[in-house]
């Protein structure tokens, strides 16, 4: 058990991370740096840490572990419901046994032999993609390659047609993104108003394919002709899934691939590495998606009391599980804050832990495998603009924005 003096020792250690104003300052933006993992690993070596205002916050791998596969532990739908939907989606802000039930319908349609067949159509577009800035030597990698191409395969999964990509990036940046110097009721809005054109939009595709009796061979129509539990799905659990899908299909493949081109352009001999053997790309993929962490942060509500160390949680309490904390654990990981880019194994928290488990790991794996090793065939060589330095966001996910790069035509 790490005693109170550990605990003393990782709190000094982050408010050196985080410089003069300490764990009191602003971790959001200690971490929307190119360099977050000091500021992790602080959190890391403790059970529990409780910040500020009271927030309760566990990194350490075991304490992670304690809470993300307790059944007395509920999900973020303890804290209401995500991205200012109008219900709780599905199945992430639902517990057992209705979150069992759900699963049980999704997990086997982002099942890894459903998601191979789809590696040709993911390296075709990335090609697509890659056509229409190669020649000119330069580019915003984010925003003409990172953004575009897993929201382009998921509408296609969905059955959306690709010129509603536009329309969709615009509802996943207004749900997600910060506008600087925007208000707090402006941002309320902002979010409000994104949420009611998805599910505006969904309606009206729904209507289409119920009134012409063809349900459709994509997510759309599976989920028309779904039963859980015996029980076909309602409308309202249709939007509620399509909502979810959404925002990860559009937002958490294109934050992993901003990271990781970033951290291959910052370093080149690592990057030379890859390039010169792509045997590599599924553990350097592993490897940098445990360091970079794009989802960083999720919440667990236990329903009893926890012990973490020498604290007690009481039931009802919010919990912030940091997900990137747990990737740099020493007691989880050899060497933890060292990129070894052939490390095995390598049982990393980038795709969260538990019963939460993210739905569709198999789908990004294959998405980041194929889009990653198709960019170095095409562009090998390249470096951040000169005189540009990489901005990042922290929460709720990490990416790099924008991503000029340069190379030689």
């Amino acid at each position: 058990m790490t005693d109170i003096t550990d605990t003393e020792v990782a709190e000094s250690e982050l408010a050196d991370s985080m410089g003069a104003e300490g764990v009191g300052g602003d971790i959001a933006a200690a971490l929307a740096v190119p360099d977050p993992q000091p500021v992790y690993a602080a959190i890391a070596a403790c059970p529990i840490m409780v910040l500020p205002g009271d927030i309760n916050v566990v990194g350490a791998a075991a304490s992670v572990d304690a809470l993300t596969r307790n059944h007395h532990v509920r999900g973020s739908g303890a804290l209401g419901n995500t991205g200012g939907a109008e219900r709780p989606l599905i199945p992430l802000d639902l517990d057992r046994p209705e979150h069992t039930g759900y699963r049980k319908l999704l997990d086997p349609l982002f099942a890894a032999k459903v998601i191979a067949p789809l590696e040709a159509d993911v390296r075709a577009l990335a090609d697509e993609l890659i056509d229409t800035f190669i020649e000119r030597g330069h580019a915003d990698i984010y925003d003409e390659f990172c953004a575009l191409l897993p929201s382009t395969i998921f509408l296609r999964l969905m059955g959306i047609p690709a010129t509603e990509l536009t329309y969709f990036l615009d509802f996943k940046n207004d749900l997600l993104r910060e506008y600087p110097g925007e208000t707090v009721e402006a941002g309320e809005a902002r979010v409000k108003g994104a949420a009611a054109r998805c599910y505006e939009y969904f309606n009206t595709v729904l209507d289409g394919r119920e009134a012409s009796g063809v349900p459709g061979d994509d997510l759309l129509g599976r989920f028309l002709t779904a039963e859980v539990d015996g029980h076909s799905l309602t409308r309202e659990n249709i939007l509620d899934i399509c909502y979810l899908l959404m925002i990860a299909g559009l937002d958490t493949v294109a934050a992993s691939l901003s990271c990781i081109i970033a951290w291959l352009a910052r370093h080149p001999e690592e990057r030379q590495r890859v390039v010169a053997d792509p045997a590599m790309w599924p553990d350097a993929i592993e490897e940098l998606m445990r360091w970079e962490t794009p989802v960083p942060v999720a919440s667990r509500t236990p329903t009893e009391d926890m012990r973490f160390g020498d604290e007690i949680i009481a039931a009802g309490t919010h919990v912030t599980v940091l997900w990137a904390a747990a990737n740099l654990d020493p007691e989880k990981f050899d060497n933890p804050m060292t990129v070894d880019l052939t490390r095995r194994p390598n049982a990393h928290y980038s795709f969260a832990g538990g019963f939460h488990r993210c739905l569709g790991s198999h789908l990004a794996r294959m998405e980041l495998r194929s889009a990653l090793d198709q960019f170095h065939r095409r562009i090998p060589d390249y470096r951040i603009q000169p005189g540009v330095e990489l901005t990042y966001e922290a929460i709720p996910v990490r990416l790099a924005r924008p991503l000029p790069l340069v190379w030689s035509v």
